[in-house]
């Protein structure tokens, strides 16, 4: 199976389990090529260069039976909108673009490693996680793990992604720390912010996201 990877600190345990959990050299080496920003590999899905990944959430409609997503309940830190007189959206984004407009509000989008970072520098935005929650009282979905084909493979993956621990390793802590820039102890916070089951509460959130960009203007 040819798994997009995107390579963000948000993905972090996702690539740790992974990393355990794929044996093979050629896999390893594979899941380090197809790596890119949520942009890019939303267009190798389409595409079908990648058979499985996780797909911006506005693209992810016909994505059925998703165990898994990137999810935030509340303040997420990596997602970011810098108020302005002027829509600036995020190249590497498409669901937080359309958050953005969705919430009504106007600026720079930041996402990402990049969006943590100007985040921990204490730059003056407004966290779009947190937003939602405020609005909506529920949980938001970045992102949800599609296939083209649900096969038996990927349902064990899933499975034995939901019940292993999200702990990181010190070396590959360390490892990201160096990648991104952000410390070791920043990177460890953030990722409490984060989850990756979808439930019911999930599952209603990602609806209700979809039925307000629907109404968006074209």
């Amino acid at each position: 199976m040819r798994f997009g990877r995107i390579d963000y600190l948000n993905l972090l345990p996702f690539h740790v389990f992974m990393k355990r959990y794929v044996r093979t050299s050629r896999v390893q080496a594979a899941l380090r090529r197809g790596a890119g920003v949520p942009s890019d590999i939303n267009r190798a899905f389409r595409t079908r260069r990648v058979d499985a990944a996780f797909i911006s959430s506005i693209e992810a409609r016909r994505c059925r039976g998703a165990r898994l997503g990137i999810v935030a309940r509340g303040e997420v830190q990596s997602v970011l909108l810098i108020p302005g007189e002027t829509m600036r959206p995020d190249a590497a984004s498409a669901t937080s673009n359309v958050l953005a407009e969705v919430l009504g509000l106007r600026g720079e989008v930041l996402i990402g490693d990049r969006a943590l970072a100007a985040y921990l520098e204490g730059v003056e935005a407004i966290d779009l996680a947190l937003a939602w929650r405020e609005r909506e009282a529920m949980p938001f979905v970045f992102a949800v793990l599609c296939a083209h084909t649900r096969t038996k493979r990927l349902r064990r993956l899933e499975r034995a992604f939901m019940r292993s621990p999200k702990r990181i390793p010190y070396y590959l802590l360390q490892e990201a720390s160096r990648k991104s820039g952000i410390p070791a102890a920043a990177i460890v916070r953030y990722l409490q912010g984060i989850d990756y089951v979808l439930d019911h509460r999930e599952r209603r959130g990602l609806r209700r996201f979809y039925a307000l960009a629907d109404r968006l203007p074209t």
